[in-house]
This record gives C-alpha cells, structure tokens and sequence, in this order.
C-alpha cells in the first residue's frame, strides 16, 4: 500500500498525468481532458469550467504488487491549505515540472513544503512533446532553483516533437556523484576509483536515499502521449517506500479532507496510521469529541467500495462521525505529527445574499464549506447581520461563490477584500472586580493581568489562584471567554502572543430557601463569570496597550535584467523593501496586502516575462494610519452599552 501525493504548479499537468496512471494501470478505459472537463479527479462543476484542480480527490490503481492511492492535489497558490492538509497523510509524492516553463514559483513553495515535511519526492517532467521543451536547462533548473539532488534517470529523444521518447538509464555513471554526497563510503569509493562499484549496489543506495528524502529521482515524459510513464510507474513501486503501520495496534488515523453525501450527511476522509477501524467502533477525537462509525468505504481498482473495516495504511471515507473535523486525530494522536505548518490566510471579505431573505441559508451554507476547509474562518457580526470569509487570494471568492450557487441555491456579491491584521499587548495591564463591591453587578470575583507573551505563541491562560479557590466550571468558563474576547482587541483585530494571568477570584457558594428551592439572586452562576470576564480583561487590555501589525510576505522576483529600473519605483510606491538583488532577482518583503497589487503590475512592467514568487512570512507593526476593525460584539470597552445589552441595566 502506497498513499502518493501529485503536486505541481498549476497548468504543469499533474491532472493530466493522473488520468494517464489510471489508464495505464487500467483503471479508466479512456483518458479525461482537461480542457474538456472529462477527468475523473476534478469532478467539481468549477474545476471542470476553469480547468483547474480546486479539491484534492482519491483515486486508486495497482503498479505490480502494490496498491496506490494516489490524491490528486490543487496547484494554484490559493489553495495551498488543501495541499498542505493533504501532506501530512502521504508516503511519497510525485512532483510534475513543466519542460517547457520549468521551475516555476508553486514548484518552490511545493518542494520547499515537501521536503521540511521529509517527504520522499519523484520529479516528473512534463510535456516533453511541447515546442521548447529542455532536458539538461531542466535539470540544471530543479539542481539550483529547488534545490535539490536531482538523480536524472534516463535520457529524452526527439524533444518538442509529438514523438518524444523517454529511455531509462540502465547503467551506474549517472548515479554515483549524486549519491556519493550523501554517503562517505560511496564518496570514498568515488574519489579512489579503483574498484567499480556495483550497479545493483548503488541501486539499492538510491532506494535508501529516496525513502530518506536525500535524493530526487527525474524522469522525463509526457502525460498527453504516454511518453515515460511506464518508467515512472516502475519508479513509483521501487523507489517509494510502502504505507507502515501495525492494523493490530491501537487506532490512529488522521482527518485530512470532509465532504457531504447526497443526503447532507458527513463523510470524512480518514488515512490509518496504525491499527484498525470497523463498522460501529466508537471512535474518540480532540477535545472529548466523539462519535460511532455507521459505515467504511476504502479505496479500490479506481474507486472507493463499502467494506467492514480499514486497516492501518489504508485511506478511508467514514460515515456517521457528525462531530469531527479536518485535521482531527482519530483514536490515539500520532507521535510526532507535524502541527501548525498552515500560513494564515492574510485576506478577508465580507459576503452579501443578493436575496436579504438568505442571509439565515448563508450562514448555514459557509459553516458547511469552513467543515470541509477549516482555514476559511467565518466572523458572524450579529449586529450588522453580516457574514466574512477569510482568504488565501482572489480567485477563492470565485469558488466559494460558485460552490454557493451550485450546491446551495445561494446567488452571493462580496464587498472589497481587506488584509486581516493582528494586536499584540505592548506592556502589562490589570484589572480586577470584586463581588458585592460597586460598581460589579455580577456575582462573580475576577482578577486578571494581560502581558506580551512569546512571539507565536499565541494565548496562554495561567493561574495565580489556587487551584481549588473557584470551581472547574467557573475556571474553564473563564479561560473560554477569555480566548473569545480576545478574538478582538482595542482596535478590534484578534489579539495574539498575549499571557493572561488569573489573580483573583471569588463567588458565592449555591443558596436556596427553605424547601431547598434555588435562590439565583444569592449564588454564582457560570454565566456570572462569562459576563463579567470582558469587562475585566478589556480593562487590563487598555492598560496594558496594543500594536497593531500587518503580515508581511517574503517575494522573490525573477526579471529580465532591463526591466529592473522600472520595477523598483514600483516596489517602493508599494511598500515592498528589496533584501537582496542579483541580475535578474529581486528578493525581499512586501505587505500582504499589496501582493495583489504587484500581481497586475508585474506583466506590463516586465513584458509579460517576471516569475513572482510569494508566501507568509511574519507579522510587522503597521505604518501609518492603524486601521480599525468594526466591532462585532457587545463591545466591553463600552461599559454602558455592554451591560445594556447584557443585563438590560447600567
């Protein structure tokens, strides 16, 4: 079994190649277009119109004795989520490079990704049958702009014509140098040159340090003719190392993608790590979630077919877990699983029903699509009636539109897309209220100091009460209103970095009359402590001080050499600063904000010819004007309008 990941820049034809796996392994008996939307893995109405890939899909064929799931991935940058989502399930990956436009800026940011995560990487270049195809400027190109150790596997014949031809080495020259970098009783071997060393040998050393992710395997072909397919397929089976697991050990499984069945119901795609999964097992997630499984499909010969089980390596498509989200732990959390590695998204809008009537539909329908991916944050501002989406790029307001009107009967405008800034505390702030003391009307003591934590820590809640001075409800009840509250500060962005101590607390122990009848007037409630935390917190936020601060992306810009003069006013109008520069690249530092800007300059300043390559890089206090976010609560930095709103009375 063997989970295999297709990545690429978009239009390098990673879909293409897919569709010719599947009908080389016979899966299909005729090869989808992407142009004619006839593909089997972009089966989205939009995917098909655009000829893109917007959801990653599952698709499963047979090389040899192997059974490979292979996910098809998107590859424009808006949805780099969903191929990152998808990474932390996979056993290997084939990269696709164009030979005609060759190392490209999502080919980077890819490999980059890739290779933090240890992923062992084939590289397929693409399209060897195009005019202007290359074989030794691709090579050089994947060596020195990835950069990896590329270990090229066989030689091209007739490039850029339809009868290109791939023909794999079957000699040990061009394995040695590479591999000997990485391994001292090769590189000895290699500088002595006294004994050959064997082929078969040195094959088995590729192996070891493909699975290790140390050397790239290339090859060459063409997913439109079939060209170098098959070499690919044998690469596939020897050099990618096979799912592990034990399917008698505990269950452990990871959430990467959620979809809903014709019926609305949630389906949930789950990669088994280790142990097994059956029909009606009770299955545990974070946060004391939990639900039973109704039904298991695994995917086989092309497909996903029901059976009654799913066995560690596998990937599997559950049925009946209405609670559980993408990125969840199934059963025990793995040991070392890489966490935290999505940017954020840096942009939001906000999205309007054209029919008023739908705002209610609207909500509902975005809460399903932030199921399926849980990086598009919704902000539900009930004072405005108001909904926003949070965004990675432009191109992602014409999906969730599209998906709106397609799957929900939803005709939706948005309003312009704004950058999505952070606070941070800038000092030490306290507040307290205490209960039974003006002006406090809640019965409730609470106590609470704000300071700037460690950069990226986001919120940390620590006790400066004893531990059993206050009930756990009340306690848990304060930290969650806390981190709530704190998704707007002073200025009304979500505060970050920030510890908050709790110094005081108090409450009165429950009452009742005679009768034992409950008397609400003299006993704490939890929703004592909830109402009272803003106002508290608030006022040790202002105490304390915020900074607004923007995200900022590191750019690297490929030009022609002659195009500099011009593109460097145009970086300076946009806030961009310059780090590095060599003849033809810029490198440095732009706020997010203005990427998009850079985006629609960059072909007229450059004749249609700079390669911009862009991803989230930190957080840096805005210049200028600090702007503000509309408030979409009760605003406890108001104090009358707060407790009119929240207990009728000032």
């Amino acid at each position: 079994m063997l989970n295999l990941g297709i990545l690429a820049h978009v239009d390098a034809g990673k879909t293409s190649l897919t569709e010719r796996l599947l009908y080389a392994a016979g899966v299909i008996d005729e090869i989808g277009s992407v142009d004619d939307g006839s593909t089997q893995t972009d089966s989205l109405a939009l995917e098909r119109r655009r000829g893109i890939t917007i959801k990653s899909a599952v698709v499963s064929f047979a090389v040899g004795g192997t059974t490979v799931n292979l996910i098809d991935t998107p590859g424009h940058p808006d949805f780099i989520a969903e191929v990152e989502r998808v990474l932390s399930v996979l056993d290997g990956a084939v990269l696709v490079v164009s030979a005609v436009e060759g190392v490209q800026a999502q080919t980077r940011v890819l490999m980059r990704t890739l290779r933090r995560l240890g992923i062992p990487t084939l590289v397929f270049v693409n399209k060897i049958d195009r005019r202007g195809a290359r074989y030794d400027g691709i090579l050089r190109e994947i060596s020195e702009k990835l950069p990896v150790a590329a270990v090229a596997m066989g030689a091209t014949t007739g490039l850029g014509t339809r009868a290109a031809s791939f023909t794999p080495f079957n000699g040990a020259a061009n394995l040695l140098e590479v591999l000997a970098e990485q391994n001292d009783t090769l590189l000895a071997a290699y500088v002595d040159g006294d004994e050959p060393i064997p082929y078969a040998g040195l094959r088995a050393e590729l192996v070891a340090q493909t699975g290790q992710a140390l050397a790239h395997p290339v090859f060459f072909g063409s997913a439109i003719t079939g060209a170098g397919v098959d070499a690919l397929m044998a690469g596939i089976e020897e050099l990618l190392p096979a799912a592990q697991g034990d399917s008698g050990g505990p269950a452990s499984g990871t959430v990467f993608k959620i979809e809903r069945g014709d019926a609305g119901e949630k389906i949930a795609y789950v990669r088994m790590f280790s142990g097994t999964v059956r029909a009606r097992d009770r299955l545990s997630f974070e946060g004391g979630r939990e639900g039973k499984v109704t039904a298991i499909s695994v995917f086989d010969g092309g497909t996903a077919v029901r059976g009654p089980e799913a066995a560690a390596g596998r990937i599997a498509r559950l049925w009946g877990l209405a609670d559980v989200r993408i990125g969840d732990a199934i059963g025990l959390p793995r040991k070392g699983e890489a966490q935290g590695h999505f940017a954020p998204p840096t942009l939001e809008t906000v999205v309007v029903p054209r029919d008023p009537a739908g705002k209610g539909a609207l909500h509902l329908a975005l809460a399903q699509l932030a199921e399926q991916d849980p990086l598009i944050g919704l902000r539900q501002d009930d004072l405005r009636q108001e909904v926003s989406v949070s965004l990675y790029g432009e191109v992602q307001k014409e999906v969730i539109q599209a998906t709106l009107m397609n799957d929900f009967g939803l005709d939706v405008d948005f309003r312009e897309t704004t950058t999505i800034c952070v606070e941070r505390p800038i000092g030490s702030g306290e507040a307290f209220e205490l209960i039974g003391k003006d002006p406090n009307p809640f019965l409730a003591t609470v106590g609470l100091r704000v300071e700037p934590g460690v950069a990226g820590s986001g919120v940390e809640f620590r006790l400066e009460v004893e531990l059993g001075s206050l009930p756990y409800s009340f306690m848990r009840t304060i930290e969650e209103t806390v981190r709530e509250t704190l998704r707007q500060g002073l200025h009304g962005w979500e505060v970050q970095d920030c510890v908050v101590t709790l110094t005081r607390s108090g409450y009165w122990a429950r009452q009742s009359h005679s009768g034992g009848v409950f008397d609400k007037s003299m006993s704490s409630t939890a929703g004592d402590f909830r109402n009272l935390t803003p106002l508290v917190l608030m006022s040790a936020l202002k105490r304390a001080g915020t900074r607004v601060l923007e995200p900022m992306h590191r750019f690297r810009l490929e030009l022609p050499a002659d195009t500099l003069g011009p593109v460097l006013p145009a970086l300076a109008r946009l806030g961009a600063v310059p780090l590095s520069r060599a003849p033809g690249l810029v490198e440095g530092e732009i706020p997010a904000a203005k990427v998009h800007e850079l985006e629609k300059l960059l072909p007229g300043l450059t004749r249609g010819e700079g390669v911009l390559e862009c991803d989230f890089d930190r957080y840096q206090p805005v210049r200028g004007q600090v702007p503000e976010r509309p408030r979409t609560d009760h605003n406890p930095l108001n104090r009358k309008e707060y407790l009119l709103h929240v207990v009728r009375r000032v």
